[in-house]
């Protein structure tokens, strides 16, 4: 069985607190991007299971995201075959793409289609959250407003096409480091999360592109200045809107039309500000429920 395990982008990240038990109160408005890990499922007779990636940039252990997902379905059903995971990655790693949490939630829908679990696509989410606080709303992707720690999902209508550049500089961002810097209480401009929903419903793309917004950018930003410089970059090859995605460092710039992002895309690889630069446009496609 072959799953595709699409990224996200954060079209609108707001932080209202951080909570006693460490987790940071979000509200975020997420958004599936057609740039996709390929992951390949096989049942084994031999018990355990494997991963092998072509990616030198991710374990193949227990840490991974990968295997916690197929474990935890494996364990509460007492699944005694094995499962073998081929992982073509092609989401950058650390970039604030949601890339390990994406192939977390692709191995939950195909555990639950091998094994024939019957589970939801909202059963799933609710077992996802104990891997991850993204791999909820990677589940089924789309267009979502994401609160309380990420797991409490209101799908979103009307998203129209975006043409997007898509640029991850060589550096690695740790989330960890991120929220930790954040000052929750002391941020003063936060994003505008319902005009952004409001915008998408009305299909409004210059709408959206006015209000992208992310308060973790005033932790990033400062401390990895070429960031600013591909934002710039952008801008001046004429996005209508440019943003940081997550806790980053990846930065998406919404463009007009096709032809305009295809002249800013070859304009961000001219630059050599970025290790990774995609070409790509939003997708409001859903995994289907099957059961």
């Amino acid at each position: 069985m072959i799953e595709e395990a699409y990224a996200k982008i954060n079209l609108g990240l707001d932080v209202l607190r951080k909570r006693e038990d460490g987790y940071h109160e979000v509200r975020m408005i997420m958004q599936t991007v057609g740039i996709s890990d390929t992951l390949e499922f096989q049942v084994t007779d031999q018990p355990g299971i494997e991963i092998k990636s072509d990616s030198g940039e991710v374990p193949c252990d227990d840490s991974n995201l990968i295997y916690k997902a197929a474990k935890l379905l494996m364990d509460e059903f007492d699944i005694t075959g094995g499962l073998s995971v081929r992982l073509e990655k092609r989401i950058p790693v650390a970039a604030g793409m949601a890339g390990g949490s994406t192939d977390a939630a692709a191995t939950l829908r195909a555990v639950n289609k091998l094994f024939s679990l019957g589970l939801s696509n909202e059963e799933l989410a609710k077992r996802g959250k104990a891997i991850g606080a993204d791999v909820p709303y990677c589940v089924a992707g789309g267009t979502a407003l994401c609160e309380g720690i990420g797991e409490i999902l209101t799908p979103i209508d009307g998203m129209p096409e975006l043409h997007l550049v898509v640029a991850k500089p060589a550096v690695s961002v740790s989330t960890a480091f991120v929220y930790g810097n954040l000052k929750a209480s002391k941020i003063k401009n936060h994003p505008d999360i319902d005009g952004m929903a409001r915008a998408i419903e009305a299909s409004d793309v210059r709408g959206i592109a006015s209000r992208l917004g992310n308060v973790l950018e005033s932790v990033t930003l400062p401390e990895y200045p070429v960031i600013t410089r591909i934002k710039q970059t952008l801008k001046d090859l004429g996005a209508l809107g440019v943003l940081m995605s997550g806790s980053g460092p990846t930065v998406f710039a919404i463009f007009k039309d096709k032809e305009k992002a295809r002249l800013a895309y070859a304009g961000m690889k001219e630059a050599k500000l970025a290790k990774d630069v995609f070409l790509t446009t939003s997708t409001g496609e859903r995994t289907t429920d099957e059961k």
